[in-house]
């Protein structure tokens, strides 16, 4: 259970099979495709930050701790103890670590729907699908998937207005299991020390051991 934990976060069991269903076509509004146009040049403009978060995994449970973002291509999720969770992108990778089960899982990061928003160039047009928007006071909402590969999964990403701030997102893997995370105490820029985005393996390397 655990192990399904910690693969929701970013959602593409690449060894499973994906469950592909039919999206209802989005038709946009000109006041979506104003907010859309919005939101991807926030996106596009958002390179580095560092905050809280509260994750809610498929199963109920809640782990919180520090994401680091620096894009392109790399995140850094470091769990609060007591959680033995850890997760590194980088390199074109997701890895994913527990620590108690002493397991390490690596997926491609095209084929998580987080590796849209770990992207070089955020675009709501072309690979990416924009399957619905909700707007609520102060808030929006927008569902996304990968044009190429809509059964791996969903990303919904909710931004405050006015300004512009991503405050959550929800991903729905490819076995329409759900993992929400919730941001706070964001800060944002600043330059990040690179080996946050590195992972050693314990199993083939041990600080102090011989040889």
């Amino acid at each position: 259970m655990k192990r399904r934990t910690l693969l929701g976060l970013c959602a593409g069991l690449v060894a499973c099979p994906a469950i592909t269903q039919a999206q209802p076509r989005f038709e946009p509004t000109p006041q979506d495709r104003a907010d859309m146009a919005r939101i991807a040049a926030y996106l596009d403009g958002l390179r580095t930050m560092k905050a809280h978060f509260l994750q809610v995994a498929p199963n109920g449970a809640i782990t919180q701790g520090t994401v680091w973002l620096d894009r392109p291509g790399r995140m850094r999720f470091q769990y609060d103890p007591p959680s033995p969770l850890l997760l590194v992108a980088g390199h074109g990778l997701v890895v994913f670590h527990d620590k108690s089960l002493n397991q390490t899982t690596n997926i491609p990061i095209g084929q998580t729907p987080l590796g849209i928003l770990l992207a070089d160039h955020v675009q709501l047009g072309g690979d990416v699908t924009v399957i619905g928007m909700q707007h609520q006071p102060g808030q929006i909402q927008l569902s996304l998937i990968r044009t190429a590969s809509p059964g791996d999964g969903t990303l919904t990403l909710i931004f405050a207005d006015n300004p512009l701030t991503l405050r959550q997102w929800t991903v729905i893997d490819a076995q329409r299991q759900q993992t929400t995370v919730t941001l706070y105490n964001v800060e944002l820029g600043g330059q990040f020390d690179q080996k946050l985005f590195q992972f050693i393996d314990p199993r083939i390397f041990q600080p102090g051991a011989n040889g």
